[in-house]
């Protein structure tokens, strides 16, 4: 009769307490709490992610990493910045609205007509010149001020006025022109005391012989190094943010093997027999070094 009891009272209990109530469903965040909760694009992200530069453009970020060049060279929103030949523009899409949003300024400094071997050559450049400031007249892209450079050419920009010089997979091309030296020490006119000469460049593996007109396209790290120390700079650090270990640099048709070129003949039209285009297209783009200079206070 006792354990009877038990039970009941038992059964009596549960019954009163019932099923347990569900957890009541956490409140949204506020649209104000998120907005905190969510980092700002930085000025330099801004400019990277801006729609002025077309989806095939930004396609080729994951290899050129244009953010964290920039940074490693120390570009600030408000500095005055020389781009040695800007070619189409890709890296001007991101300088241009950095620095105009900053108060900053960007010197374009392109081809040389003046430079050009013949009357064609010289009219060609001259429209391309021409068709590369069209681009830019929208006001999103600032006032950018334009210049040239060759091996002929006068100076950059007012002497030490630049707080950068920046130039992009180019160094083989002045190689090619005759005219590394003065690259150099143009650059090195240009900076203000303390400035940032920043160099990217395709990259010859230091046991490959260099062609001395850079041919390839390739170009030894040392080789870049010491014409700027002799130029006048001290070595201020290197990257590997552009860095591919893929790339052999040892290709049919030297670099522009590799994309974005994807070259599959040599100028003549040839193409050596069992080439296989999608061997090198799964390389990506070339190993570049990324290299820091600094003109001295």
């Amino acid at each position: 009769m006792k354990n009877f009891l038990m039970a009941g009272a038992a059964l009596g209990l549960l019954a009163a307490c019932g099923p347990a109530e569900a957890p009541a469903e956490p409140e949204a965040p506020a649209a104000a709490e998120t907005a905190e909760t969510t980092p700002a694009l930085s000025p330099l992200e801004v400019a990277v992610s801006n729609a002025a530069r077309s989806d095939e453009e930004k396609a080729r970020d994951a290899w050129r990493h244009p953010a964290e060049t920039l940074e490693f060279f120390g570009v600030e929103p408000g500095d005055t910045v020389v781009e040695i030949w800007p070619g189409g523009g890709w890296y001007t899409n991101i300088l241009a609205p950095y620095l105009a949003a900053g108060g900053g300024t960007l010197v374009a400094a392109g081809f040389d007509p003046a430079a050009a071997p013949d009357e064609e050559r010289r009219q060609r450049t001259e429209a391309r010149l021409a068709e590369f400031k069209a681009n830019y007249a929208d006001p999103q892209f600032g006032t950018i001020e334009y210049s040239v450079f060759s091996g002929v050419s006068g100076p950059l920009t007012e002497p030490g006025t630049a707080d950068a010089v920046l130039t992009f997979r180019n160094v083989h091309n002045w190689m090619s022109g005759g005219y590394t030296e003065k690259f150099f020490t143009d650059a090195f006119a240009a900076l203000k005391p303390g400035g940032v000469l920043g160099v990217v460049e395709h990259r010859l593996p230091s046991t490959a012989t260099q062609d001395p007109t850079g041919a390839t396209g390739y170009v030894h790290e040392d080789y870049v190094k010491a014409r700027a120390i002799a130029a006048g700079f001290e070595f201020a650090g290197s990257s590997e943010i552009n860095a591919n270990p893929a790339d052999t640099a040892d290709h049919p048709f030297g670099v522009w093997t590799l994309q974005p070129v994807s070259a599959t003949s040599d100028r003549e039209g040839n193409t050596p027999d069992g080439f296989d285009p999608t061997i090198y297209a799964e390389i990506g783009e070339s190993d570049r070094m990324t290299l820091k200079f600094v003109k001295p206070e």
